[in-house]
C-alpha cells in the first residue's frame, strides 16, 4: 500500500485515478449549461487519469478543446488544486476554490450575452 503525503488521512491509499466529485461536477455543469444556452459551448469530455482529472470544453466535437478545467491533487498545497487552461496551453487561472477559478470563464459569458 502506497501512502499519500498530501491526503488529510495519511493512511489513505493513493487513488488509482483522480476524478471530480459530485459537488465539483455540479459547479462545472452549472457553468457549462449557461455557456451552452449562450451558444458558446457545444460539447464536453471528461478524462480521469492517474495524476489529474480534466473536463474539456469544445465548440465543436471534432476540434481541440477551447478550455480545460483541471484538477491536480498533488498541487493542492502549492499553486492550487484547480486550473483553467486555454486552447494554447496557457493557464488562465489557478487556485484552491473551484468557483473562484471558474470566474475567469464566467467573464466570457458576460461578454457573450451583451
Amino acid at each position: 500500500m502506497t501512502m499519500d503525503p498530501i491526503s488529510p488521512n495519511p493512511g489513505a491509499p493513493i487513488p488509482q485515478q483522480v476524478a471530480f466529485d459530485r459537488r465539483e461536477m455540479s459547479v462545472i455543469m452549472s457553468l457549462y449549461g449557461r455557456m451552452v444556452a449562450a451558444g458558446e459551448w457545444r460539447d464536453y469530455g471528461i478524462s480521469c487519469l492517474r495524476d489529474l482529472a480534466v473536463f474539456s470544453v469544445f465548440r465543436r466535437t471534432a476540434e481541440h478543446p477551447l478550455y480545460r478545467i483541471e484538477k491536480h491533487p498533488k498541487l493542492r498545497n502549492r499553486q492550487g488544486l484547480y486550473a483553467v487552461v486555454g486552447m494554447d496551453g496557457q493557464i488562465l487561472k489557478r487556485g484552491s476554490d473551484l468557483r473562484a477559478v471558474l470566474r475567469v470563464l464566467e467573464r466570457k459569458l458576460i461578454r457573450a450575452v451583451k
